[in-house]
């Protein structure tokens, strides 16, 4: 740790902490590789833009305040990295300046602002212990509701449960800016402040407890509605919200290791995923719609077959880079103390990624096409080979390499050969359930659920909940204070009374300089009233 001191106030110092681990370090390492293939990416995406170096400003931007949040061990400075995320990430979703993009912008900056709100208010209350850098006990009388409120801050940037609209509304971004949001960068700053402060949470087992439950109602959520969902980027984008479900889960009980490493496996094949939409996307004419996108294994050859690595990576498959995260979960979650309910909640959730993930591959490449012809497809430039096999190689050998990075995570649960069994047949479930799907008249999920479908389809009502109520309701107390206050009694009392105030007196002013004899008279019985009331009252 590197730490320069700023300030000395009232016995306080003012630092600034640099941190360099095995975690920042390769965390960073990661940020930049991706940024860097999304940016080679998005030279060919991006191509058509006027305004190009904006953009790459912009990405710049981002990838900066990501690394000055992972190398800042202090509550009060990595809000510079926290803020700058925040900000940047709005003026990213409102990139294509559209009525659509504006109201995904808003969700998103707001639902961030409420996560802001709760970090300053832990950093209130870290004033009890003097100390705002990570890594110590926080024991007292306000430790529970400090830990309380970093997590559900933390919870705010990844889109848990009631904060999860804003995610899929985001995918109003460019494809690259969602492929560097969702694998690296925005989602993933909750989950690491959360395992950066995991030291601290251990004093607090209701938190834990706590957080252990909505990451995986989160799964379960994103799970199913990644099922039900249509439009090509925002599955991708609720498998994300679905990882990070399992993320918090993690670290909920008591594996912030294995969570750093899930991490790390999970923005290296979900970046990859993303490009390999976004290609999909951007050589279909800007098509993401699943009902009529299919048929391009043929026209697309390489982004679908790199699509077909990823999805299989995201499933677990053994021996991708998914593969030694996923199971060593599973085997924590099978071999922990949770109970039952918790434990099926987590093998349904997690069986759910094979069958969006064959989703994906049915409606984009496999499927059959019912839009353009084929002749309006065109090839993949090598901008996007570079960047797509930069990824793929580590979707393919980055879970192996970590896994003999830390010697931590290599021994993995002793939870027998029944767990092991439930865990392969897990991953295998989704295969039955597309099979079943696909020669039946009927969807399969359409008729497991009926009347549930738009149910599960809507994320649980979440978009009006945590959509519609923070957006809508808070945007209408911020019209009505606007005119209670900054146009009612406060201007009243500020500006517009300071300025009736002034004027008054400078009247008064003027007519006691008049110089006229009745006007000094009426001043001189005044001064003669008001001095003979003082002399009665000494």
């Amino acid at each position: 740790m590197v730490e320069w001191q700023l300030f000395n106030l009232c016995g306080v110092d003012w630092t600034f902490p640099v941190v360099f681990d095995s975690v920042s370090l390769i965390f960073s390492c990661f940020v930049c590789i991706i940024s860097g293939s999304v940016s080679l990416f998005s030279m060919s995406y991006m191509e058509s833009e006027i305004f190009i170096q904006r953009f790459m400003l912009l990405i710049m931007a981002f990838v900066a305040s990501m690394n000055l949040l992972i190398f800042v061990p202090s509550l009060i400075t990595v809000l510079l990295g926290w803020d700058g995320l925040g900000i940047v990430s709005f003026a990213l979703v409102i990139y294509y300046q559209n009525k659509k993009s504006l109201a995904a912008g808003m969700l998103t900056v707001l639902a961030n602002r409420v996560g802001d709100a709760l970090l300053i208010l832990s950093i209130c209350l870290f004033i009890n212990w003097g100390e705002w850098r990570f890594g110590y006990e926080v024991l007292g009388s306000f430790s529970v509701l400090v830990c309380f409120l970093v997590v559900v801050g933390g919870m705010t940037k990844s889109a848990q449960i009631p904060f999860s609209a804003w995610l899929p509304a985001a995918m109003a971004a460019p494809t690259p800016v969602s492929a560097l949001v969702h694998s690296s960068t925005l989602v993933t700053a909750g989950v690491y402040l959360v395992i950066r402060f995991y030291s601290s949470l251990l004093m607090s087992h209701e938190v834990l407890w706590f957080l252990s439950k909505i990451g995986g109602l989160t799964l379960l959520m994103a799970g199913l509605s990644a099922c039900f969902e249509v439009d090509l980027k925002k599955i991708v984008a609720l498998s994300t919200l679905s990882q990070l479900g399992l993320l918090m889960f993690t670290v909920g009980i008591g594996l912030p290791i294995i969570a750093v490493f899930h991490l790390f496996t999970h923005a290296l094949f979900k970046a990859l995923l993303f490009l390999c939409v976004g290609s999909i996307i951007h050589s279909s004419m800007d098509n993401q719609d699943g009902r009529i996108l299919g048929g391009l294994n043929l026209s697309l050859p390489f982004s679908s077959g790199c699509l077909v690595l990823s999805s299989a990576s995201l499933c677990g498959m053994p021996f991708l880079s998914g593969f030694y995260s996923k199971d060593l979960i599973l085997e924590g979650a099978l071999s922990g103390f949770g109970g039952l309910i918790e434990v099926i909640v987590i093998l349904v959730g997690a069986s759910f990624s094979l069958i969006y993930s064959l989703r994906i591959l049915l409606i984009s490449a496999f499927g059959q096409s019912y839009g353009s012809s084929l002749s309006f497809y065109g090839t993949e430039s090598w901008y996007v080979v570079t960047s797509i096999i930069s990824l793929a190689v580590g979707a393919i050998v980055g879970g192996w390499l970590l896994q003999g990075i830390w010697v931590s995570v290599n021994g993995g649960f002793l939870v027998g050969a029944l767990g092991k069994g439930v865990i392969t047949g897990i991953t295998m479930f989704g295969l039955v359930v597309i099979g079943m799907s696909c020669f039946s008249k009927f969807s399969l999920m359409e008729k497991l659920y009926g009347g549930l479908a738009r149910f599960f389809s809507s994320m649980w009502y979440m978009g009006l909940f945590s959509g519609s109520y923070l957006a809508g309701v808070g945007l209408k107390w911020g019209v009505k204070s606007h005119l209670s206050l900054d146009l009612g009694w406060m201007e009243i009392m500020g500006g517009q009374g300071v300025m009736s105030g002034l004027s008054k007196g400078m009247v008064l002013a003027f007519e006691l300089q008049k110089g006229g004899l009745l006007v000094l008279v009426r001043v001189f019985l005044v001064f003669l009233v008001g001095g003979f009331v003082l002399f009665q009252l000494s």
